[in-house]
Formats: structure tokens, C-alpha cells, sequence
């Protein structure tokens, strides 16, 4: 046997190292990884506890699209239609997948050759319904999406985003890390592999409601029912009183891109420093690959008000309210620094007018297409994306040169309104 020379060794040695420290190492991808929860779903108190004592904002907040975010399937939750003609989404390879109603309950069912091939009921809404409408299928203690969404754009049935469109699909497993930024607990029973999860249906707290921004309550409300008289809040954590980044990290959960995690979903609390759940996040770092869909935090990072100044999501939005839409409100909010009192107001003023100051948003954060988020309209080649506001604020010529010719071709009117603007 020859004998191994030292530089054989240490060539060895150091190949070796570099694979341990580059993971190049064979990793079993469907080994279950086992976290534990730091809460579960006796700690919540549910967000109907909060009324007796916040009522106006537990009223407002019902309408808003974090509380609708996910539902129990029902008439009144459900936007598409299951009219006949109007209930059916045709697969390129012939499938026809019908929406039906049968009692109480509703299906998506799949058709082949006038033979039904598979059924399946919806039993969660995912999606406030503004841009659209995922269904979830619940089958034991196992999740997955149906093969139909609906689009509210278009106005109809679509195949579900990023889903073939040349066949049904009914298998696509939902994981605690869709459900956390979905809803505001799900207990979890058995992790099977990294996309394979199995959860209590019994213990769901949908939608993103009070104790998704404030932590469980479970033991304020306690505490607050046996000392009614008490004036300082116990065991409850209110958003406003915490640090900048606090804040942004708290949003940053479901509005910082695809983030993994290194700690069980549902375990970040109101408060806690997003570093300490999930790996830093490379998409921060060049905001031209980062897409308007779910990563607004990286997004808004990039831009100079957020790096000029103390912004936080919370400067612009009030998430106790439904405020879609508003945009002459949220340029009202964009005004508190560009104003007549500060240096940095709109150039665009001495020529326009003070009407500008009514559409700020057009210009600097206008809608675009997504590239992650896309679906097949009936008969479609190509996906149709989904249109979001970008969280990039920054100057958009072409944008700019839009709401210059609308404003232009309006001032004739007088008093103009953000609708009209637009």
C-alpha cells in the first residue's frame, strides 16, 4: 500500500472542511425537522375578548383585508360564482374542474369525460378577496390547496398561482409557514417532512386579528377581567411603544420576502428580533430582483425616505382601519415631510399645482406586475400576474409623465379628487 504523502493529507483536510462549511454534504431534504412552539392555542384569548374594552377598533378592524386574510368557507366568503356556465374551469388537457355547491358545504370537482376523477371540499378561504381567492381542502389533520382560485380582476375562476395549467392539481401541501402569515395561529400536531405538516382543525384562529400584532392574550384578558380598575395593560404588548426596528421586524414576518425559518412557525412574538427565527435575508440587499409581492419590507428599505428617516410601515398605515384605496389620505401622510415646510416638496408643484399634492403615490409606488404571483384565465397561453404597489419610493419618469398628462387634461374641472386624478 502506497504510503499518503503529508500534501495528500492536508489537500484532503482542508477539501473536507471547505464541504462541511459549504453544505455540500449529503442532507436528507425529507428528514422531519422537529421545533417546538413557544406558545400554543390556549394562550390566545381569540380577538372577540378584545371588544368589551376596544370596541371601535375591534369593529373597524373586522372590515379590514389582515382580518379576511383566511375564513371559514361559506355563501358569503366565497366570491366566484356556482352558477352553471360560470362555475368551470376548463385544463388544457381537456379536465374540467367545476365549483359546486351541495347543502352547506362547497366542492371543487374534477371531470374527465363526463366522469368524475376527483372531489374535493373547500373549507378555508385564503385571501381578502381584493386581488383574489385561494381554497384550501382539509382532510384530517392535512392541508392542501385546490387546483381553482378566483381572480378578482378578471372576475372569474383561474387555476391557482404558480399551478400547470394543462392539468388539475390537487395535492400541493400547505405548511405552517403559509399558514403563519395567513393566520393568526394554527396548532400543529406532526411535521412529517419539511412540506408535509399536519395540524389541529380544531385549533385555528383565522385571519390576522388582535393578538397577531399584540401577542396571545389569553392572560391579559385574565388579568383585566379580575382588575378592571387596573389602568396599566398587563401581558400585552402595544406595537407603538416598541423601537423602529422592532416594528419593521414585526411586519417583516409576512412582509419580508421568502424568508427560513430556523425556529417553529408560530413562534415569533410581538417584540422579538426577527434574526433570532429565520436566516438573514440575501433579497434586502438589491431591491431590482426583489418582487411587489411579500417582500414590501425589502422593498421600502431601499428607499431614501425609509433610509433618511425614522419611517416604519406604521407611519403610512394604520392597521386597525380598512384604508384601500385612500390615496389622497395616504398623500396626506406622505406630506408630514414633503411639504411646503420643508425642503423636499414635489417639483412638480410650481407647474401642476397643489392638486399633485393630492396623488403622491401614482408617481412614486405604482402598481406593477408581479412575477411570482400569476394565474391562467380560461383559455390563456400566457399567466396574467397580479398588479401590486410597489413599496420602492422613488421617482418613475414614465409614471410621472402619466399623472402629469391626467392632471393637465383634468384642471379644466376645478375642484379635482383623487379619483379623479387617477
Amino acid at each position: 500500500m502506497k504510503r499518503i504523502s503529508r500534501i495528500q493529507l492536508v489537500t484532503g483536510l482542508i477539501i473536507f472542511v471547505i464541504m462541511l462549511l459549504t453544505n455540500c454534504t449529503s442532507v436528507d431534504e425529507n428528514k422531519p425537522i422537529t421545533f417546538t412552539p413557544v406558545v400554543d392555542f390556549t394562550a390566545f384569548a381569540g380577538s372577540a375578548s378584545c371588544a368589551s374594552c376596544h370596541h371601535d377598533i375591534y369593529e373597524k378592524h373586522l372590515h379590514t383585508e389582515h382580518y379576511s386574510s383566511t375564513s371559514k368557507a361559506s355563501a358569503e366568503r366565497i366570491l366566484g360564482s356556482f352558477e352553471d356556465g360560470k362555475n368551470q374551469y376548463v385544463f388544457d388537457n381537456g379536465a374540467t374542474v367545476v365549483m359546486q355547491r351541495k347543502d352547506s358545504a362547497f366542492y371543487q370537482t374534477e371531470y374527465a369525460n363526463g366522469q368524475v376523477q376527483k372531489t374535493e371540499r373547500m373549507d378555508m378561504v385564503v385571501g381578502s378577496g381584493r386581488k383574489g381567492q385561494s381554497y384550501i381542502n382539509i382532510n384530517g389533520n392535512r392541508f392542501t390547496q385546490l387546483p381553482i382560485t378566483y381572480f378578482t380582476a378578471a372576475a372569474q375562476w383561474s387555476n391557482s398561482p404558480g399551478y400547470p395549467p394543462h392539468n388539475a392539481a390537487f395535492d400541493r401541501p400547505i405548511t405552517s409557514r403559509c399558514l403563519e402569515c395567513h393566520t393568526t395561529f394554527v396548532q400543529q400536531v406532526k411535521s412529517i417532512s419539511p412540506q408535509v405538516e399536519e395540524f389541529d382543525k380544531t385549533k385555528i384562529i383565522y385571519g390576522i386579528d388582535c393578538e397577531r400584532c399584540h401577542g396571545p392574550a389569553a392572560k391579559h384578558v385574565a388579568f383585566q377581567t379580575q382588575n378592571p380598575k387596573a389602568t396599566e395593560a398587563k401581558f400585552i404588548v402595544n406595537p407603538a411603544k416598541l423601537s423602529r426596528q422592532q416594528n419593521l421586524d414585526l411586519c417583516s414576518l409576512c412582509h419580508g420576502g421568502r424568508l427560513q425559518k430556523t425556529a417553529a412557525s408560530f413562534s415569533f412574538q410581538v417584540g422579538d428580533s426577527i434574526a433570532g427565527f429565520f436566516a438573514p435575508n440575501k433579497n434586502f440587499m438589491d431591491a431590482t430582483n426583489i418582487d411587489v409581492h411579500g417582500n414590501q419590507a425589502g422593498l421600502l428599505s431601499a428607499s431614501k425616505c425609509f433610509q433618511l428617516s425614522q419611517l416604519t410601515c406604521n407611519s403610512c398605515h394604520n392597521a386597525h382601519e380598512n384604508e384601500k384605496d385612500k390615496i389622497a389620505l395616504f398623500s396626506q401622510r406622505c406630506q408630514t415631510c414633503h411639504s411646503s415646510g420643508h425642503q423636499k416638496l414635489c417639483k412638480l408643484t410650481d407647474t401642476i399645482g397643489t392638486a399633485i399634492t393630492q396623488n403622491c403615490i401614482d408617481c412614486h409606488m405604482p402598481k406593477q406586475a408581479s412575477r411570482s404571483i400569476a394565474v391562467y384565465l380560461q383559455g390563456a397561453q400566457q399567466p396574467t400576474p397580479v398588479f401590486m404597489r410597489t413599496h420602492w419610493i422613488k421617482i418613475y419618469p414614465k409614471e410621472t409623465d402619466k399623472v402629469k398628462h391626467l392632471l393637465k387634461a383634468t384642471r379644466a374641472k376645478g375642484n379635482l379628487n383623487a379619483k379623479e386624478i387617477r
